[in-house]
């Protein structure tokens, strides 16, 4: 009884206490590996027009990925993608819709289905974004909560959606 009251813990929200149950690492292992996935899709594709939200933004985005990663983000500066986004004031979201993972190989792969949405003043322009890649575990630290790094990361479709008139 004392090691079953042991393994409970009660957290007091809104001045409401609720249980909540310790388990393994092993048991979150697909929840935490789609929500670092998520996290870092949101940070290196949810951009404003202002170099340091673009700034800080791919740089947390980094402390989840591995090189390719780091490649992708290059080619993107050198070919003056982020200039353009604040020069003409685009903001840029991204909308995780589904992954697909592979928990039966490790490193583990996935494939991540998102739609992109470029808000201009005069329109908005939506991408069909498909990624995919490898997630391999790594000791967890304050930039990376979940504990793995994404390796070997690659887009295999970005591609216009019918403009929509604001």
């Amino acid at each position: 009884m004392v090691a079953s009251a042991q393994q409970r813990i009660y957290i007091l929200a809104n001045g409401k206490a609720i249980e909540a149950f310790s388990a393994d690492r092993k048991d979150n292992i697909p929840v935490e590996a789609r929500d670092h996935i998520s996290m870092f899709h949101q940070w290196f594709f949810s951009l404003d027009p202002d170099e340091k939200v673009i700034l800080s933004n791919l740089t947390k985005a980094l402390y989840l990925a591995d090189g390719s990663a780091k490649a992708q983000y290059d080619n993107l500066r050198e070919s003056g993608y982020y200039a353009s986004l604040i020069s003409g004031n685009i903001s840029q979201e991204i909308t995780v819709d589904s992954i697909r993972l592979d928990m039966d190989q490790y490193p583990f792969f996935f494939t991540c289905y998102a739609t992109q949405k470029l808000i201009r003043s005069s329109s908005l322009l939506y991408r069909s974004l498909v990624t995919q890649g490898y997630l391999r575990h790594i000791s967890r630290s304050d930039h990376n909560p979940h504990g793995f790094l994404i390796e070997r990361w690659s887009t295999l479709e970005n591609k216009d959606l019918p403009d929509r008139k604001r």
